[in-house]
């Protein structure tokens, strides 16, 4: 398309994308420098080169921007890895398996680049509800099954009881690591998620007579 100059018209997608995405790495970047509770709209939006109300129209507030702009980071980041769609490895190894992915969430969890914003969401939320809806729906969840499918998979291998709830059992090896990284309680490594898994398997394996 053209105008009636005769020049090219002004891709507007492209320069809405552009601004998007330069917002989604003002917000990330405040969050990492100076903290959640100082990140504004304001601030991220002379940040990013834009006006407020550009904001305003794809945004309801900083949380909003926040969470859609790590959820972009996420992906990102496994697109460069190669990890796309993104699943728990089925190698056969149940353990194995566990250990990889475990180990990979060790090194985000401690990535400056996830590590603020992924305590910012957390933190807020447990007092803006909205948001930790959407938190837990569009980022904890879909993880979650990852975790919960390998677990029905190894079932069908005879490597976990048949009895035991997919969704539950996670929880033995995911909870202590968040909660362990969330309150400062110990320090998160290798070496303690490996311990998770040997110590959650060994309550999920088979019985034998």
């Amino acid at each position: 398309m053209v105008t009636q100059s005769g020049k090219p018209a002004p891709d507007t997608a492209r320069r809405s994308e552009r601004s998007r995405r330069a917002i989604y790495e003002a917000a990330l970047a405040l969050v990492a420098e100076v903290g959640y509770p100082r990140t504004t709209i304001e601030g991220i939006a002379a940040r990013a080169g834009v006006g407020k109300q550009t904001i305003y129209r794809w945004w309801d507030s900083k949380a909003d921007v926040l969470l859609e702009a790590f959820l972009d980071l996420g992906e990102q980041a496994a697109e460069a890895a190669g990890q796309v769609p993104y699943a728990i490895p089925d190698t056969g190894d149940l353990a194995a398996d566990l250990k990889a992915v475990l180990r990979a969430t060790v090194d985000e969890l401690l990535d400056p680049r996830f590590e603020a914003p992924s305590r910012a969401l957390a933190a807020e939320g447990l007092v803006n509800d909205k948001l930790g809806r959407e938190f837990v729906a569009k980022l904890l969840e879909p993880q979650l099954q990852l975790y919960v499918d390998r677990l029905r998979s190894a079932q069908g291998a005879g490597q976990v009881r048949a009895d035991v709830d997919p969704r539950i059992a996670l929880e033995l090896f995911v909870s202590p690591l968040a909660q362990r990284w969330l309150q400062h309680t110990g320090p998160i490594s290798y070496a303690y998620t490996d311990t998770l898994v040997d110590y959650a398997l060994y309550g999920l394996a088979p019985r034998r007579p």
